[in-house]
Parts: structure tokens; C-alpha cells; sequence
């Protein structure tokens, strides 16, 4: 079970950043699964009843200040589900930290992609289709990369790691 508890947040910060960075798209099914993984291994990590209730408020905000920020098109629908979802799972505890790491590097990913879409690129590159949507101008950014790769760096300070390792 420790492994489940080690595994299944990470994996899901890496498909979803990975799946961003080539769709523009976060699929439904990760969100939902993510959330349902939440439920299904909160008692394994030790979390009452109080405690998932906790983790439910802090998932559900983020899932309505998402869809307002999606509402205003300031981000994807993706992305606001990806971090409700990830929300819960952190809880109300790590979530400040979390939301301020995720915008620094949503920030530098942007700065990042405004200078990569000024550069020409090479023919082989403008083949392949994920690359060339990256490169697109007036193309978007895709945000779950940050979501991801904070959560990855908020993960070894949850509940869920110290759990694990209690575990182990």
C-alpha cells in the first residue's frame, strides 16, 4: 500500500504535465481518477473523516476559482479541474505554498514560451505537430506543466509522503 502511496500523485503530476505540454488538453479521466484515488486511499494514509472533509473544501474552492478564472478564459477547463484535483489531495495546510510555487513556474514557463515562439525554427521541428502548436504565436500556455511540477515539489512535504515513509 505504500507504494500506492508514493505512486499514484506523482505519476498523475507527470502524465497530466506531459499530456499538456503535447495536447494543450488534460484529460477528464486523470482528474477523476486522481480525485477518486484521493477517497480510496485517504485511510490508508491515516486521514479521518475530518481530514478528508478538510481535503473536500480546499478541492472544491480551487474547482470553482478555476472555473471563474476559466470563465474569464484565463485558463484552461483542464487546468482548473487538474488543480482542484490536486488541491485535495494537498489539502488546505499545503495549498498556499503550493499555489504560489505553481504560478512562479507558470510564469517562468511563459516567459519561457514567448521567447521560444520568437526564435525560427527548423523545418524538423515544424514537423512535428505538438512542437509547432508550442511555437504558434498567439498559441496558449499549457499551465498543467506548472501545476504538475509543483505538486511533484509539494509531494515530499504532504501527509501522503510522511505517510509512506511510516509505512515503510
Amino acid at each position: 500500500m505504500s507504494m500506492l502511496l508514493l505512486a499514484v500523485f506523482p505519476l498523475a503530476m507527470i502524465f497530466g504535465a506531459v499530456w499538456d505540454l503535447a495536447t494543450m488538453t488534460i484529460p477528464n479521466v486523470l482528474t477523476v481518477a486522481l480525485a477518486t484515488m484521493f477517497f480510496v486511499l485517504a485511510p490508508f494514509a491515516g486521514l479521518g473523516w475530518e481530514t478528508v472533509a478538510l481535503h473536500a473544501g480546499a478541492g472544491l474552492l480551487m474547482l470553482l476559482v478555476g472555473m471563474a478564472l476559466f470563465g474569464f478564459g484565463w485558463i484552461g477547463g483542464g487546468d482548473a479541474k487538474f488543480v482542484a484535483a490536486i488541491a485535495l489531495w494537498l489539502g488546505w495546510s499545503d495549498l498556499p505554498a503550493y499555489l504560489i510555487i505553481a504560478s512562479v513556474l507558470g510564469g517562468a514557463l511563459t516567459l519561457l514560451l514567448l521567447w521560444f515562439r520568437t526564435l525560427p525554427l527548423p523545418l524538423f521541428m515544424l514537423k512535428r505537430e505538438w512542437i509547432a502548436r508550442l511555437h504558434e504565436k498567439r498559441g496558449g500556455i499549457p499551465y498543467g506543466v506548472a501545476l504538475g511540477a509543483a505538486g511533484l515539489f509539494m509531494f515530499q512535504h504532504s501527509v501522503w509522503f510522511k505517510a509512506a515513509a511510516h509505512a515503510a
